[in-house]
């Protein structure tokens, strides 16, 4: 899974080192890579693995290719995307159209969300995290846990 956050910084030749352990959850799908697109909902990229976007283009797919809601989502994700591969000291250049969106110039921050990842500007994130945790306080009592498992959720 894709955990915790990190911070590193762009090079001077475009390139940011992606943190080592999203890198080795990668690689055990059998990727040297990720797919990014600009985040719908925040100045932020959303990153992901090729199965994982070839799952949203199958949810996108699903939908009336007469409806305007399917070309909106295809338009919006599928050709806004974009593929980077890790070079041999596990680095991508991220394009200057996605830096622009996620309001990127030195540093980037990598989230881990569990299956996907994002990547941030570092104060926007901080705002943000104030935000998430407040929200995520007020709605914590819709995360139930399987009573199938054992032990408790805290």
């Amino acid at each position: 899974m894709f955990l915790s956050s990190y911070e590193n910084k762009i090079d001077k030749k475009g390139r940011v080192s992606v943190p080592s352990t999203f890198r080795s959850y990668l690689n055990s799908m059998g990727y040297n890579g990720f797919v990014t697109y600009p985040s719908f909902n925040y100045s932020a990229l959303e990153a992901c693995s090729q199965d994982r976007i070839e799952k949203l283009s199958n949810t996108i797919d699903t939908l009336n290719p007469f409806e305007e809601k399917r070309d909106f989502f295809a338009t919006s994700v599928l050709s806004e995307s974009e593929i980077f591969q890790f070079d041999t000291e596990g680095r991508v250049s991220i394009s200057e159209k996605l830096l622009v969106h996620a309001k990127i110039k030195t540093n980037i921050l990598f989230v881990g969300l569990g299956k996907t990842f994002q990547i941030w500007e570092p104060k926007n994130f901080q705002k943000f995290k104030v935000f998430a945790r407040k929200k995520a306080f007020q709605n914590r009592s819709n995360l139930k846990w399987d009573n199938k498992q054992k032990g408790d959720l805290l």
